[in-house]
């Protein structure tokens, strides 16, 4: 009986804590959760993702490292999600929600679009599902910028963190 009872209690504790992460409060994060919403050519985007903050580390070596994919956020992938067709850089992208991923490196970042948007970070980043990738040159912001964020430029998107500037065209 005492078994038993052990039994029950270590699974009502175990239920209890898997409850407690699942309903925790992301914007207590170290990078919390923002949303970012454009309205371009007729079209909603929305872009959810998570801000991590610079914290005196340089982006491309400590953080979002040269040469490697990145999930363009922290926490979850970063999900894109357009309400009709549209073009990234003259490349066309079908409506729907996909998870933003890009490859930094000092003078370009390649911006991808996959089509598996519900995942964590890029621990399992399939490039076989990515539907579209453009190569853009990243600039330099006038001020520094702490906490990753998207703001919309006219026609363009702009990932702006640190100093740089990360511009991709949308029509």
């Amino acid at each position: 009986m005492k078994k038993i009872i052990s039994m029950s209690l270590v699974a009502i504790s175990l239920l209890s804590t898997a409850t407690s992460f699942s309903q925790e409060d992301k914007s207590k994060r170290p990078s919390p959760p923002a949303t970012f919403i454009a309205g371009i050519n007729g079209s909603e985007i929305t872009i959810n993702y998570s801000q991590p903050s610079v914290k005196g580390r340089t982006i491309g070596k400590e953080i979002a490292p040269y040469g490697k994919v990145w999930r363009t956020g922290a926490n979850e992938a970063t999900i894109f999600e357009t309400t009709k067709d549209i073009k990234i850089e003259g490349k066309e992208l079908k409506a729907g929600k996909y998870s933003l991923f890009t490859i930094p490196n000092e003078n370009e970042w390649i911006v991808i679009f996959n089509s598996q948007p519900a995942q964590w970070g890029a621990f399992k980043y399939d490039e076989s599902k990515d539907v579209l990738r453009v190569n853009v040159k990243p600039g330099k912001t006038k001020s520094s910028i702490e906490q990753m964020t998207f703001v919309q430029n006219g026609d363009k998107i702009s990932l702006m963190w640190g100093d740089m500037q990360v511009d991709f065209g949308v029509q």
